[in-house]
């Protein structure tokens, strides 16, 4: 069986008085590719908080990489951990180039006086050219269409080499065409970095890789249910989910989601 990489038991939180996640549980083992399902407001953010060692619970356990949150310097775990969130918070025309450096610092900016090495530098292209940005390397941040900054955020996060990787809605603000390019960035990343373990967020069926190995389907904080993504994503767990009738199904690995009329619901 392959190394645990995350480990949620009974895990609550509480924030202002509301209780936001309700004895949540989730293993997550090396080289598996994790999709969070569920409407807005049911938790997925949150619990993709605990995974980066950004939030602590309220009750429960939560184990990122072998280490305790609570018993763990944060900082240096969160090093191990790379983080894709298509609100990148860059103020400064950094060229894609410097955006992926940052991922060995860990910084938003470049640190002042800090200069990559040659051979930090040769990985940072090879990753660019992984994800297709090769033409793009020098264009600065500005210029940058939000699919280009999605596939250099990718980029970013596993020049630290993570263990993990956690994905906040990557697909958002994308059209067709750039939400396609990204995925195809993911699915490729099964075969270049087959132990990397991830978790994704999404609401849409349509923006799982086609290498998505489970789900886990939140509602009103509350897993509905969790295992291989052929079990877990149906038609009767999405429409439970979603509390609407949604039929599910799949062509060439990727999945599509339409509304159910309320009779064929009550023959399936």
């Amino acid at each position: 069986m392959s190394p645990t990489v995350l480990d949620l038991s009974e895990v609550t939180f509480r924030r202002a008085g509301n209780q936001i996640l309700h004895g949540i549980d989730l293993t997550v083992r090396e080289g598996e590719h994790w999709a969070l399902l569920g409407p807005n407001g049911a938790g997925k953010s949150t619990v993709l908080s605990f995974c980066g060692a950004q939030v602590h619970p309220t009750s429960g356990t939560v184990d990122v990489l072998g280490r305790r949150l609570g018993r763990v310097d944060v900082q240096e775990l969160r090093r191990d951990i790379g983080h894709v969130n298509p609100r990148h918070p860059l103020q400064s025309a950094l060229t894609v180039r410097q955006v992926v450096l940052t991922g060995i610092t860990g910084t938003i900016e470049l640190p002042m006086r800090w200069t990559a090495t040659p051979t930090q530098e040769q990985r940072a292209d090879e990753l660019i050219a992984e994800v297709g940005l090769s033409h793009r390397r020098d264009a600065r941040w500005p210029n940058l269409s939000q699919g280009e900054r999605g596939r250099a955020l990718i980029a970013r996060a596993l020049l630290a080499e993570p263990r993990l990787l956690l994905l906040d809605e990557p697909t958002t603000g994308l059209d067709v065409a750039a939400r396609e390019q990204l995925l195809s960035v993911l699915d490729r990343l099964a075969h270049t970095a087959p132990e990397v373990a991830s978790v994704l967020v999404t609401h849409h069926l349509e923006e799982l890789p086609t290498t998505t190995t489970h789900a886990l389907l939140l509602a009103h904080g509350r897993v509905v249910t969790a295992g291989p993504v052929g079990e877990a994503v149906t038609t009767e767990m999405i429409t439970q989910t979603f509390e609407h009738p949604i039929e599910v199904d799949r062509d060439g690995g990727r999945w599509r989601a339409r509304a159910l009329p309320p009779a064929r619901l009550h023959s399936a």
